[in-house]
């Protein structure tokens, strides 16, 4: 059998899986923090964006912050470039222009390059991708770039690549092994994004200290939710208002839970900010809000019992989806398919949603970082001990268990991680093959 393209020294990959497959044993490390590699390589590719760049950090809210962004920017008419990350079902969902994922032999182009000038440089799997994308991005011509933080900011491999707005959403305890065990390290990590005289968005109400005083530090221009612009709810709409611009009665989108809007505000501010540079009507930012699509987040399949897909994967996100659940229950039970990574707050996000769950369906997670069924089992029987809990030993199996022991009225909430999510839609007959995007 002649052996894959990724495993000759002397030819490199030639399709997508090859390379992806080639990314993951690149480096001894999944994550490692730190911008000298990605620089060193960055500027043997003569990478050097011309386009403006909106670079959006946080602990929940960046992937919708921005899908509402590229949404926006589309509608207007412009040629925009998204890069977000993880994906559920394909790598190609990190990689987007005008809303549609880069095709297969664009992202191997693109891999490519960077390949080309990495000499003995390592990089991890993200760091390749980002750099592989801004190729894509620049050599196909877009006119702005959203690009989602992976990991913190100051050091994240997005943040070699210098924004005309940084935007953070929220700050919470997640990653606790690489940016600190406190809001107020977290909050030094994410506010590395921000930079001189460049608008400075942030969209939590109450952040740690570290956040303003960075901003200040440097000189940014720091704009702060609910003192320098924010947003009011009401029946069927709501409004906009920061000092620069007034938008009133504006269209939901339609992701599900009252804190999208804390995300929506946030991207608007950005494009307030921009406005001179990137303008955008009134009447298209209308229209595009109603459009706004994302995958996994409080996401409601078709079908009797109904799925929800979640990708919480924190005690701040899970507090997020148990309101939504709350808001949402009818008649039936709500079943839980649950599975997470071993280095997350299992126990917090158990108890973040433990009042809208009535039977847990545990599973491990096939992965390196993956909890075992067992594991899971242990966390949530320590925080609900008088919880219905059945343990198996995949999300499949305890989905399909959940499908056969819910009725017509019930719905099956799966969360807790990307991975798990992604087991959901591969099994559902409406997602397992379908394209996100466009």
């Amino acid at each position: 059998m002649k052996p894959p393209a990724a495993a000759n020294c002397n030819m490199p990959p030639q399709t997508l899986p090859d390379w992806l497959a080639y990314l993951e044993r690149l480096h001894p490390k999944t994550i490692q923090l730190g911008l000298e590699r990605v620089c060193q390589v960055r500027t043997r590719m003569l990478l050097q964006p011309r386009f403006p760049i909106i670079t959006v950090g946080g602990t929940n809210g960046k992937g919708s912050t921005c899908a509402i962004l590229e949404r926006i920017l589309s509608v207007a008419g412009y040629r925009v470039g998204c890069y977000t990350s993880p994906h559920l079902l394909r790598y190609n969902e990190r990689v987007r222009v005008q809303c549609r994922e880069a095709e297969d032999e664009a992202l191997c182009q693109a891999f490519a390059a960077v390949e080309s000038v990495r000499g003995e440089t390592p990089l991890t799997y993200f760091e390749f991708g980002t750099l592989a994308a801004l190729r894509h991005f620049v050599d196909i011509g877009v006119e702005v770039a959203v690009l989602e933080v992976g990991l913190g900011g100051r050091l994240d491999a997005v943040n070699a690549f210098e924004p005309d707005c940084a935007v953070i959403t929220s700050i919470d305890l997640d990653h606790q092994d690489y940016l600190g065990d406190s809001r107020e390290s977290i909050g030094f990590e994410k506010a590395g994004i921000y930079r001189q005289g460049r608008p400075a968005i942030c969209g939590d109400l109450h952040p740690p200290s570290t956040v303003p005083e960075r901003a200040r530090a440097i000189g940014a221009d720091y704009r702060q939710i609910g003192r320098d612009f924010g947003f009011v709810a009401h029946d069927g709409g709501w409004d906009f208002w920061s000092g620069r611009q007034r938008y009133l009665h504006l269209p939901l989108p339609p992701l599900s839970g009252s804190f999208q809007l804390g995300n929506a505000a946030c991207a608007l501010e950005a494009l307030t900010a921009l406005q001179a540079r990137l303008p955008v009507s009134e009447s298209r930012l209308r229209e595009s809000l109603a459009q706004v699509e994302l995958a996994g987040r409080f996401q409601v399949l078709p079908g009797r019992p109904a799925w929800v897909l979640d990708v919480a994967h924190n005690p701040h996100a899970a507090h997020g989806l148990a309101e939504n659940l709350r808001q949402t229950r009818g008649s039936g039970r709500t079943l839980a398919v649950f599975a997470m990574l071993a280095d997350k707050d299992v126990r917090g996000v158990v108890q973040a949603v433990a009042e809208e769950i009535d039977a847990w369906f545990v599973a491990g997670i096939d992965q390196p970082r993956g909890a075992t069924a067992e594991q899971m089992a242990q966390m949530v029987r320590s925080q609900l001990p008088t919880a219905s809990v059945a343990v198996y030993r995949s999300v499949p199996e305890a989905l399909g268990h959940a499908c056969r022991s819910a009725e017509e009225n019930d719905r099956i909430v799966v969360f807790g991680s990307f991975y798990t999510v992604a087991y959901a839609m591969r099994a559902h007959p409406t997602l397992g093959n379908s394209k996100h995007g466009g």
